[in-house]
């Protein structure tokens, strides 16, 4: 075991004497973790300037403008009124609002919603959600003010004088549609952008360990340092298993760093620890066996290069360290599932999401341990068949 530690020793010595190790696994991904939680520190605080144009003047339309200022949208939704429609238009395309409302003169005196032009909403290419809830409130609205319509009118129709009128549209304003549809989270905590990238961007450098090392193992081997070693009174199993942990420890230092950074510095939340160290354990020891993977296929150290450059770049497009997997196709949210650090990701959201224990990790861990399993299996199959003459 000692001479293990040796051996891994050495290896990290090398590793901590290269000033590209240092940048790569430790400064770049916590400086564009960094710089990533300040472009989009707030983007997990959804707020909505929604300009309002009243052409109507009436109840109907005076309760649309109370619904938008009502206790549920308070925090979240603004509204500003305009007096006509060409300056909502301007305020929209100056991006004052969001969104603008526009409410049609005689939409409170139709009685059926049928006599006057529809409410519409102005949006904006570059606050495409903002629009959608402007959207959503009006059309819900405007269905309940049409049922409420309709309501009265089957009562007159059915009888009922018209000096009832009155009353009977203050009862129907107090019903509601039976069936309403509300968005529902999976759980009470938001994710933050850094819980997320802090992590991705720690796996993405991290995963360049894989041609560090394969490339270290060419230019030993060139200098003969590996045959030196073998012939001592060491073995084989030895040296590699040294290289190994030199391999897991370096990993896993970079993944520990990005996520103390992330918590210390910019307020990361996960609601595991373990569950953290659970995952970042796991990507080191994938680390290790990708390693082994490239060093069995290539033979100089220009192609190991090239072939771990290849590899990273393929794990990470697939696997969502650029973008969050809930805004990719679900082509792309499919193929993750077979790349160890999609997998992680998924971890690591649901830890920032508020979710604990194997309920967040459990999924993760055995993906990501299949993954290696895989590897390792493709490793030590080429490694036979080169040996069997």
């Amino acid at each position: 075991m000692r001479v293990v530690i040796a051996i891994a020793a050495k290896d990290l010595r090398q590793r901590l004497r290269d000033r590209s190790a240092w940048v790569i696994v430790f400064l770049a991904p916590v400086l564009i973790s960094a710089l990533m939680a300040l472009a989009f520190g707030n983007s997990g605080e959804f707020r909505a300037e929604i300009g309002v144009v009243d052409l109507d003047r009436g109840p109907a339309a005076t309760g649309l403008t109370q619904v938008l200022r009502s206790p549920e949208l308070e925090g979240t939704v603004q509204v500003r009124s305009y007096d006509t429609e060409r300056a909502a238009r301007g305020a929209v395309d100056a991006g004052d609002v969001h969104a603008a409302i526009v409410v049609p003169a005689g939409f409170s005196q139709s009685p059926h919603g049928d006599g006057a032009a529809p409410v519409r909403v102005l949006g904006s290419v570059d606050h495409g959600l903002q629009a959608q809830l402007a959207r959503a409130v009006t059309e819900s609205y405007v269905a309940q003010v049409n049922a409420d319509r309709l309501s009265v009118a089957t009562a007159v129709a059915a009888g009922a004088p018209e000096a009832d009128v009155p009353e009977l549209a203050a009862r129907a304003a107090l019903l509601r549609l039976p069936e309403e549809v509300g968005a529902q989270g999976l759980s009470g905590d938001p994710l933050k952008v850094i819980s997320y990238f802090g992590p991705s961007m720690g796996m993405f450098f991290v995963l360049f360990c894989v041609g560090f090392g394969a490339r270290g193992y060419f230019v030993e081997r060139q200098q003969g340092t590996l045959d030196r070693i073998a012939a001592a009174p060491v073995g084989r199993g030895a040296l590699l298993l040294g290289k190994s942990l030199s391999t897991f420890v370096y990993s896993l230092a970079g993944l520990t760093t990005v996520t103390l950074v992330s918590w210390l510095a910019f307020d990361a939340r996960w609601a595991d620890p373990v569950g953290v160290a659970a995952l970042s354990v796991a990507m080191a020891v994938c680390v290790v066996c990708l390693t082994a993977l490239v060093i069995s296929l290539v033979r100089t150290e220009q192609q190991a290069q090239g072939f771990a450059s290849i590899l990273v770049f393929a794990l990470v497009l697939l696997g969502g360290n650029f973008v969050f997997a809930a805004n990719t196709t679900p082509t792309i949210r499919i193929l993750a599932l077979f790349t160890p650090n999609g997998w992680a990701l998924r971890g690591f959201t649901d830890l920032g999401t508020g979710v604990r224990g194997w309920d967040a990790v459990g999924a993760p861990l055995l993906g990501i341990a299949v993954f290696s399993l895989a590897v390792a299996a493709t490793t030590t199959l080429i490694l036979w068949l080169r040996r069997t003459p």
